[in-house]
């Protein structure tokens, strides 16, 4: 699509609140000065970042929320009032915004739609999506220095898997949101974690299974395919499900909770005795990893679980710290991976 847009913005309208996560890099000083309006999201689906954000920039609360594009909830009134110069949303809400006409009548009154992707195609779509925000706020030097990091963070990864002749790739199951509902068991296909997966050395179980992005494998098929590695993603959901037996996960969050959970969660029906489980070959990483620029931090994770022979010297955390000293507002707080074995807990 070919969108005019007069640049630099000034008033920003968020599709999502964890677009925050590149507010964050491009716009150091204040990721939340362009930002008039947001779909309440980030609060709930991510609290441990918001609460990190909200303590250094409290006037983050004080910004209009909307409902969402998939459920017809938005309000367009309440857009126009804002007089913002754009609204960025994520490319999976396109088919949403179509079908309602929402491009259409915005454009009406003056508010153009900006796409961009880092959930379905994030390894395609990271970098241009950057570079596209970066013009739209007036920062492509800082976007072109974001995205320098990030391709080189992922090459220490996909040089080293490249060039082996006869790599050996684990079959890896990856549960989305582990815990969070009592069904089991939702996953990924060739996208997103299962794309992770892939560039890190292993093979996902999922793409197999599940012709998209998402989806849902059930628990038979997890044990006649008896993954040598499972990775369970999660987050702090109390606002979903109160209580819930998800893993929570982020910055600043309790590590031996989220293991004890971790734990758990293997004792059910889907994992009974799969070799996983049985080597204590099961992870658990932050989810919010899959719907950020932040997502080569997961597959360096993921590269050190899957070959630890390979990756002797890559050290994520210490990647995630240089993330947030170059290039994010808020201090490093550990919290975002555990794991049941002799692996890195972090």
């Amino acid at each position: 699509r070919d969108v005019m847009v007069d640049a630099p913005v000034e008033r920003v309208i968020l599709g999502e609140g964890r677009q925050s996560f590149f507010a964050a890099v491009l716009d150091r000083e204040n990721p939340f000065e362009r930002v008039v309006g947001w779909r309440d999201d980030f609060r709930q689906a991510s609290p441990e970042s918001y609460e990190i954000y909200a303590e250094k920039f409290p006037q983050l609360s004080d910004i209009a929320t909307f409902g969402g594009f998939k459920d017809g909830s938005f309000d367009i009134e309440q857009a126009v009032s804002l007089n913002p110069d754009v609204l960025i949303m994520n490319l999976e809400a396109k088919a949403a915004t179509d079908e309602a006409g929402y491009e259409e009548k915005l454009a009406k009154v003056g508010i153009p739609i900006v796409y961009v992707d880092f959930r379905e195609k994030p390894f395609e779509h990271t970098s241009q999506s950057m570079h596209i925000i970066g013009q739209l706020f007036g920062e492509e030097s800082k976007a072109e220095e974001f995205n320098t990091f990030y391709q080189e963070q992922l090459a220490r990864v996909t040089d080293v898997i490249n060039a082996q002749d006869d790599l050996k790739r684990p079959l890896v199951f990856v549960e989305r949101a582990g815990g969070y509902s009592e069904d089991c068991c939702m996953s990924f296909g060739n996208g997103n974690f299962g794309r992770f997966v892939e560039l890190a050395g292993g093979t996902n179980m999922g793409s197999e299974f599940i012709p998209g992005t998402f989806g849902t494998v059930n628990a038979e098929q997890v044990i006649a395919s008896d993954p040598d590695q499972i990775v369970v993603t999660g987050g702090n959901w109390d606002a979903y499900v109160p209580g819930g037996a998800w893993v929570g996960m982020g910055p600043g969050s309790d590590l031996a909770e989220a293991t004890r959970k971790l734990a758990a969660l293997t004792e059910r029906p889907a994992f009974t005795g799969v070799t996983a489980v049985q080597n204590n070959q099961v992870h658990g990483i932050w989810h919010q990893f899959y719907n950020s620029p932040y997502s080569f931090i997961a597959v360096q994770r993921l590269a050190g679980w899957l070959h630890p022979d390979l990756f002797p010297d890559l050290d994520p955390e210490a990647t995630l710290k240089e993330l947030h000293r170059r290039f994010l507002p808020v201090d490093y707080k550990p919290g975002y991976w555990v794991s049941l074995g002799d692996a890195a807990t972090n």
